[in-house]
């Protein structure tokens, strides 16, 4: 017979639930809900009812964790998207955020739009938002979180502080204290035109009037999609990808991202990993037309996140002239394109073309972050020849500009070509190649498959071996034993990956950290090899 603490646990699990499934089910109605007074009302009464339940379940909740059953954590398995996270897994304390995180999500205080915001938000960031409060520090905080989720350069962190400290780089000219151009400040644009034109190799001096400087590559992004789309117009976009672009285009433009999906296993006609080719995208772009889908553009990232790849010049072209044979506007993240640390894979950026396909709708995103290790700037630009395009994506800069000293210091930076050339480049392509020889070594050793890329601060790791069965379910499992360990990675599911198992792991770190990183590692991974061994024992003696 069960103890009455054992039915007790039964029964809330059974609650929570019902109640995701409650919620779930109303969250739905809402969004198909239209605008008659009646429903209206309806949808108030709904909502009120929605949150007395909630608030009922948090305090079912709250009074048993305070008693008996201060073990117990609850967490919601939404593939990802709600659940305890990290504050749950790490801290080992009772979990009772999912419930918090709903109740303070749906209120009468929320419009739809905003509870689906605020969802959103919770359930994307509450993992990050925990590791900032519990980052690992070998001093203050051994035991703190390792984040190789994000993808952050901190090789060169020591060189990029002492020339941010020298006095080129400290200027409180009026100007910089004012409001300026929505576009960015001339002297910055000029500078990035000129930094472009010659680390891109371009056949002729880029334009500053074709640059608009924002306030991050995302920013960039979404205001691109935002003037080329009209809501539920949808661009193509190669899986897997980059996630900040879903939670960009569902915060913002609402603009469709159609997955072309890629696989990993290679064939003849695909004779490598994840290979896009002319024909997936035509495939995708005619399903899509078939739905009745109208598809304004493609997108593309060279160098690839989260792959690590680098498009070949022929494949580049190939890919332009598929977009301009079908009207397709070109969106071309090149972020990356400074931390190619294999020299033998060279890195052809679309401005270094003679002839561009289509130039009026060929439009490149570019950014500090990942080159020079400074995401907190928070910059990114848009180099496009198609003045339309460039007037309307100035416009977000009234309310996604850069401060004034951000715009001047970046504008040293860029400018110091003799530093750039004989410091920094050298010294993170060096590091950049030493950190991903012991992270791969590292791999090998503990027989992890990867991809073999060339760029990036990232691998793309395989453990499909560890799920069983192999399931974005059993993904989002093994994800959290990551986090029992205190250890962030990135699954593949944020990349809208269509094979579960795959993981992005950055690299860009300090040796210590990426050493304890892989510890942590072997060791969840070796609590999954014995808990997978005891799972199929169980289900070995059921038979």
């Amino acid at each position: 017979m069960k103890s009455p603490h054992s039915q007790l646990m039964e029964l809330i699990l059974r609650l929570q639930q019902t109640l995701e499934d409650y919620i779930m089910q109303l969250e739905t109605r809402h969004l198909h809900q239209e605008l008659e007074l009646e429903k209206q009302r309806h949808s108030q009464d709904t909502r009120e009812q929605e949150v007395k339940l909630i608030q009922l379940m948090c305090h079912v909740v709250n009074t048993f964790q305070s008693g008996a059953a201060n073990s117990l954590e609850l967490q919601l398995d939404s593939r990802g998207d709600v659940g305890c996270g990290q504050q749950a897994q790490t801290s080992r304390q009772p979990c009772h955020q999912s419930s918090d995180l709903k109740a303070s999500c749906i209120s009468n205080d929320l419009s739809n739009s905003g509870t689906d915001i605020c969802v959103l938000y919770q359930s994307i960031f509450q993992d990050i938002t925990a590791y900032h409060g519990d980052k690992y520090d070998e001093e203050k905080n051994p035991s703190g979180v390792i984040n190789l989720a994000i993808s952050e350069n901190k090789l060169c962190i020591d060189l990029m502080t002492e020339r941010l400290s020298q006095s080129d780089m400290t200027s409180t000219d009026d100007a910089l204290l004012q409001y300026s151009d929505w576009r960015g400040h001339a002297f910055l644009r000029e500078e990035v035109a000129q930094f472009l034109t010659y680390y891109c190799k371009a056949p002729a001096q880029l334009d500053p009037e074709n640059v608009v400087v924002l306030s991050g590559c995302c920013v960039v992004f979404f205001s691109l999609t935002m003037v080329l789309c009209d809501p539920g117009d949808a661009f193509l976009l190669p899986t897997p990808f980059y996630a900040g672009f879903t939670y960009a285009s569902r915060l913002y433009s609402k603009v469709e991202l159609i997955d072309v999906h890629l696989d990993s296993e290679i064939t003849e006609a695909n004779t490598r990993p994840f290979q896009l080719t002319v024909g997936r995208l035509e495939k995708a772009l005619l399903e899509a037309r078939l739905k009745g889908k109208k598809v304004k553009g493609l997108v593309l990232i060279n160098p690839h996140n989260p792959l690590g790849d680098i498009y070949s010049w022929d494949s580049l072209k190939e890919y332009l002239e598929f977009a301009k044979r079908y009207k397709l506007h070109v969106i071309i993240d090149e972020i990356y394109m400074g931390t190619v640390f294999d020299e033998s894979i060279p890195f052809h950026s679309v401005l270094s073309m003679e002839s561009l396909p289509d130039p009026n709708r060929t439009h490149v995103i570019w950014g500090t972050s990942k080159q020079f290790g400074i995401s907190g700037f928070r910059f990114g630009a848009l180099y496009t020849r198609n003045k339309g395009v460039a007037s309307a994506v100035s416009a977000f800069g009234f309310l996604h500009s850069i401060s004034g000293i951000t715009q001047h210091k970046l504008c040293q930076l860029l400018r110091d070509r003799e530093w750039i050339d004989n410091v920094y480049l050298p010294t993170n392509r060096s590091r950049l190649q030493a950190a991903h020889r012991y992270i791969t070594n590292k791999l090998k050793a503990l027989k992890i498959p990867f991809l073999r890329g060339g760029s990036g601060l990232f691998v793309w790791i395989n453990l499909k071996e560890y799920l069983d069965p192999c399931t974005f379910e059993e993904e989002l499992l093994l994800y959290r034993r990551f986090l029992e360990n205190k250890l962030l990675l990135s699954p593949g599911k944020s990349y809208m990956c269509k094979e579960p198992g795959w993981f992005r792991l950055t690299f860009s770190d300090k040796p210590l950290h990426l050493k304890v990183a892989m510890l942590r590692l072997a060791q969840a991974l070796s609590e999954q090899k014995q808990y997978l061994a005891e799972k199929q024992t169980k289900d070995a003696l059921r038979k």
